[in-house]
């Protein structure tokens, strides 16, 4: 094959990962492959993965669109901040990812300087291992202690360090821990994450934007101001 047909043929399936095989023959046979955007494209290839990361955030958003509120209903006591805040962040979160344990630092400053903010915890856990502490840290917000688990298990590491620094009541703990609530809670987010197209931990919701990644402060506050603004 000629190296500008495999070029064009390269082009267009691409647009067609990212604009689906109707934008693909639209491309082809307006001769839009052939002309000066095809030049652009080639001369710029760094705009391609850009495409393709717009259009998979603007997916995103369309899908968190089609949920309704359900993601943003956090499971009895599992929130940062303000319970009854206006301005809502959600965090999909797993103990033993070491991103998640990173962006602690940015949700907690988030939380310093904004009253108003309130954390949406959704225990997500991915992690071989991470299945007790999500568990635990559910139990800890049917005891009103979420805040406390939750810092103490990622400084710590350790579950039943963690529920003790919490002061939880263990008896209790354990039981909720094991309950059909909580495991029902699990699956619900592990659902909610797929549905919103993410595939690792920390993943976000910011402003109604869904967000992948251990992003920071600066991306996540201007998310938030964004949203709000709006």
């Amino acid at each position: 094959m000629p190296p500008s047909s495999l070029r064009n043929t390269l082009l267009t399936a691409l647009v067609a990962l990212v604009f689906g095989f109707l934008g693909a023959a639209i491309w082809s046979y307006a001769g839009l492959a052939d002309n000066r955007t095809r030049s652009f494209l080639l001369a710029n290839p760094d705009m391609l993965p850009q495409m393709v990361e717009a259009y998979e955030a603007q997916e995103a958003e369309k899908r968190l669109a089609d949920m309704g509120g359900e993601v943003f209903d956090p499971f009895p006591g599992v929130v940062l901040g303000n319970p009854q805040g206006s301005k809502v962040l959600v965090e999909f979160t797993d103990y033993n990812c070491p991103y998640c344990e990173a962006s602690l630092k940015d949700v907690t400053r988030l939380v310093a300087e904004d009253p108003d903010l309130k954390v949406v915890i959704r225990e997500w856990p991915i992690f071989e291992g991470s299945d007790a502490a999500s568990r635990m840290a559910l139990a800890a917000g049917l005891q009103g202690k979420y805040d406390a688990f939750h810092k103490a298990m990622f400084r710590l590491g350790d579950v039943r360090a963690a529920a003790a620094e919490a002061g939880l009541d263990m008896n209790r703990a354990e039981a909720d821990a094991a309950s059909d609530a909580v495991s029902a809670e699990i699956a619900n987010n592990l659902e909610l994450a797929r549905a919103l197209g993410f595939s690792g931990t920390p993943a976000w919701i910011a402003g109604r934007k869904p967000i992948g990644g251990a992003v920071g402060y600066d991306a996540l506050k201007a998310a938030l101001d964004a949203g709000n603004a709006g």
